[in-house]
């Protein structure tokens, strides 16, 4: 099957954690000679798309432009923006989450508020503490939308499974009992915003990734083939499972003609 364009997972797909994936950075060389484009479609909300690159480029030599990078962060900002009509002026937000996600949000135009914000967002954060999940709870009880960045419960890395912004999450989905409304992967709002960003149809993608949960699951919910590769989370036993299969399947990514 040929594509004109590729979404791509990151954690799991192009690497684990520090560790590198060998045939990550083939692949992408192989969509680059071919001049396909590609878009890292990442649930990853800690790092900024500069950043995302940085990592690539230093840890993996995996080489990609800023624009060539999509996250929840930007995902959310967007998704709010479109929401109030373009127009954020007077609207604030309360954010559990690293320098990526709370940067996005300022660059729309929100204002940071801990006691009455209009939305809270929860993803990711290395330093969530009980202070911050007192504050979101109690700003959610008050009436801030709700919006958790993605669902994902655990990020591979070179030490293991550990926990995902899908952890940090359900503890305020547990003191609110109140689910979070999601932006990520597996949810149709980032895969259609990436879409846009490519300028391609649906049918004329296909999404890559390790996770059938999140990665896999995006691809079906927003009509677009999939292509499962073994190298993170999933295994075959769990795909196994599932009653609609990936599109696609492969051990690894070296086994993928583009």
């Amino acid at each position: 099957m040929t594509y004109k364009g590729y979404m791509i997972d990151l954690d799991g797909t192009m690497y684990r954690g520090k560790a590198r994936i060998p045939e990550a950075k083939a692949f992408i060389e192989r969509l680059q000679a071919k001049q396909i484009p590609f878009l890292f479609l990442t649930n990853n909300t800690t790092k900024s798309p500069a950043d995302v690159c940085a990592n690539l480029r230093d840890n993996h030599d995996i080489h990609a432009t800023p624009a060539e990078v999509y996250t929840p962060s930007l995902a959310t900002a967007a998704w709010i923006l479109a929401a109030n009509h373009g127009d954020v002026s007077g609207k604030s937000v309360y954010v559990i989450g690293e320098l990526g996600l709370k940067q996005a949000l300022l660059d729309v135009g929100l204002r940071f508020n801990e006691v009455d914000p209009d939305y809270v967002v929860v993803g990711l954060d290395y330093d969530v503490t009980y202070h911050k999940f007192e504050l979101a709870t109690l700003a959610i009880q008050r009436g801030a939308m709700f919006i958790g960045t993605n669902a994902d419960t655990n990020l591979p890395n070179e030490r293991g499974h550990v926990p995902g912004a899908g952890s940090v999450i359900a503890l305020v989905e547990r003191s609110t009992q109140q689910r979070a409304f999601y932006i990520g992967k597996p949810e149709p709002i980032i895969m259609a915003q990436g879409l846009a960003r490519m300028g391609l149809a649906k049918e004329d993608v296909v999404m890559v990734g390790d996770n059938y949960n999140t990665d896999i699951k995006a691809g079906i919910n927003a009509g677009i083939d999939t292509l499962l590769v073994y190298t993170g989370i999933s295994t075959k036993a769990d795909v196994a499972a599932q009653a609609i299969q990936p599109t696609h399947q492969v051990d690894s990514l070296a086994d993928w003609e583009v």
